[in-house]
């Protein structure tokens, strides 16, 4: 089992979410979670993608955090 990192950004009206170690790999949900679980079929069927075109898949690179500042 592999462990990529999900970037999600709210805006105005849903989520968004994105794989940076695979791009293209992206999802949108009104809600957080409807995007998490959106994006995990997302990163499912991209891989199965890369698998079925003979192309390597793409090993977790991307490490995030967050890190807090004064307002």
């Amino acid at each position: 089992m592999k462990a990529y990192a999900v970037l999600y950004e709210r805006g105005e009206r849903n989520w968004s979410a994105y794989v940076p170690d695979l791009p293209g790999c992206v999802a949108t949900g009104k809600t957080r979670e409807e995007t998490e679980r959106r994006i995990r079929e997302a990163i499912a069927f991209h891989i199965e993608g890369l698998i079925m075109d003979g192309e390597p898949v793409p090993e977790p690179t991307i490490e995030a955090g967050t890190v807090s500042v004064p307002a």
